[in-house]
């Protein structure tokens, strides 16, 4: 079995649209936090990648596919692992579920970038902490 970033959160009132449905848009937001605390659950943050690297990982391209609506005060698990790795970038498929229900699938290719803007390498510290969580689907 792959190992995988699992993260829950409650659909909020801020979350939805006045027909008490999530916002498209926020399941972006959705993803964002998991990968978020992806980094946390290796020993990272996005602050520390920032003023110990000198680089940001920031979202390329993101394929996203909705298969069902959530309402609000629905509980969510966000499943995150990485398929792929390049020098520069690495790829994780991430998914939403409310309970067994495949809610949302989305692949999101992710680059590390300088304070300029260039893709830089990948910190190898930082490729050793993520390797353990590649598993391709």
């Amino acid at each position: 079995m792959k190992k995988s970033f699992n993260h829950n959160i409650k659909v909020y009132y801020e979350d939805t649209d006045a027909g008490g449905v999530v916002y498209y848009a926020n399941y972006l937001k959705f993803l964002e936090r998991a990968r978020s605390e992806a980094l946390s659950e290796v020993g990272l943050s996005n602050l520390q990648i920032k003023n110990d690297y000198g680089a940001l990982i920031v979202v390329k391209s993101c394929n996203i596919e909705f298969n069902k609506s959530v309402h609000l005060e629905d509980k969510l698990k966000i499943n995150s692992f990485v398929t792929s790795f390049t020098k520069t970038s690495f790829t994780m498929n991430q998914s939403i579920y409310r309970n067994k229900d495949i809610i949302v699938k989305s692949k999101v290719h992710l680059v590390f970038i300088n304070k300029k803007g260039k893709p830089i390498k990948i910190p190898e510290n930082i490729l050793k902490r993520l390797k353990p969580f590649l598993s391709i689907n």
